[in-house]
């Protein structure tokens, strides 16, 4: 009996060490794009959401923070969309970009299907995504506009008066889509009952 649970306990440990070894590939993925903007300019461009989303990733899956895969992960699906919308469709492709928001959501559902969504998942994504708000406005270029915190998002002046009124309605929207993404996932892939157990 008792080496039967050695064994699991060993099935367990070599696939958590497994697990760590994909925060290896969002690394490179903010490595490359860190590279791509040393190189050509606005390197402020890294405090994008999905930017260092790659780097909250890595961190959460190295030190097996749960609470830090669910935000990053979350965040690589509306940063995906946005990045085809806005990048892809106006700058054509690059391949440090396509790493980083191909890749990104590649390995955030790889990670995310290991330790599960959980109800509250959504909030630290929607409060990651202020204090990154609050980041860019401290120590990015309003040139740059990294997270839409300087200005309104170019196109949108027509239906908004003032910036504060966009951030809010911004704000308002990205908690709700956060909140519907987490309850998506969180039918897809439930809390495994170990990662519940450990939790509680």
């Amino acid at each position: 009996m008792k080496r039967g649970r050695d064994i699991l306990a060993n099935m367990g440990s070599r696939r958590s060490l497994r697990s760590r070894w994909l925060g290896a590939l969002p690394l490179c993925f903010f490595i490359a794009q860190f590279v791509h903007y040393w190189r050509f300019g606005g390197l402020g461009n890294m405090l994008w959401m999905c930017n260092v989303g790659n780097l909250l990733l890595a961190i959460g899956i190295f030190l097996d923070h749960r609470e830090l895969v669910r935000a990053a992960a979350i965040w690589t699906i509306p940063g995906l969309l946005v990045w085809f919308r806005y990048v892809l469709l106006d700058y054509g492709f690059l391949f440090s970009s396509t790493l980083a928001h191909v890749g990104g959501i590649v390995v955030g559902m790889i990670a995310l299907r290991r330790v599960g969504m959980d109800r509250t998942a959504w909030l630290y994504a929607f409060v990651w995504s202020l204090f990154m708000q609050i980041a860019a406005r401290l120590l990015t270029s309003p040139d740059l506009n990294v997270n839409l915190a300087f200005h309104i998002q170019p196109g949108w002046e027509k239906y908004f008066s003032s910036y504060w009124q966009f951030w809010l309605t911004l704000s308002i929207v990205t908690a709700l889509a956060l909140w519907g993404l987490g309850r998506l996932l969180s039918i897809w892939w439930r809390v495994p009952a170990q990662v519940r157990v450990e939790q509680s």
